[in-house]
């Protein structure tokens, strides 16, 4: 498999069990080597007290384009941590897209870097940066029942 088809692959089998992004209609629109690109319609109830868009929901919107870049190779890798600055609201009916770019991976660990911004092009909503720890397993072989109990 190339890199290219790995990654495919890998987000292939993670958004199918991303229920939180499915149910919140975030949809993968790129995805690469150490690099994916997610987007997202701010709806009425993603928005606050303010009339704008919620930060948890930026926030997850950022770490949903930073989880699968990370994954992109295929080995289950999740979050050690992860900090976001806003830098403009976010308001009802934008288009979100948030591009995560891997910035250097070393041992089990990385470190990704997400924008997010107000449909593409436009102007930056958010900046992520995103840590990164590798575990055992892969996205792309079947995993298999240790015998435990749920």
């Amino acid at each position: 498999m190339t890199p290219d088809e790995t990654a495919r692959a890998a987000g292939a089998a993670m958004y199918a069990g991303d229920l939180a992004s499915q149910r919140l209609g975030i949809e993968i629109t790129e995805i690469g080597p150490g690099r994916a690109t997610a987007a997202m319609r701010v709806t009425e109830t993603m928005t606050n007290g303010h009339k704008v868009a919620h930060g948890g929901y930026v926030f997850l919107l950022a770490d949903t384009a930073f989880a699968f870049a990370c994954n992109s190779y295929g080995a289950n890798t999740l979050a050690a941590g992860a900090e976001i600055s806003f830098v403009e609201p976010a308001r009802l009916g934008d288009e979100l897209i948030a591009v995560a770019v891997e910035r250097v991976r070393y041992g089990r660990s990385g470190l990704y870097d997400v924008t997010v911004r107000r449909s593409p092009g436009g102007p930056v909503v958010a900046e992520f940066r995103g840590r990164s720890r590798t575990v055992a397993g892969s996205l792309l072989e079947p995993q298999t029942d240790n015998g435990a109990s749920p």
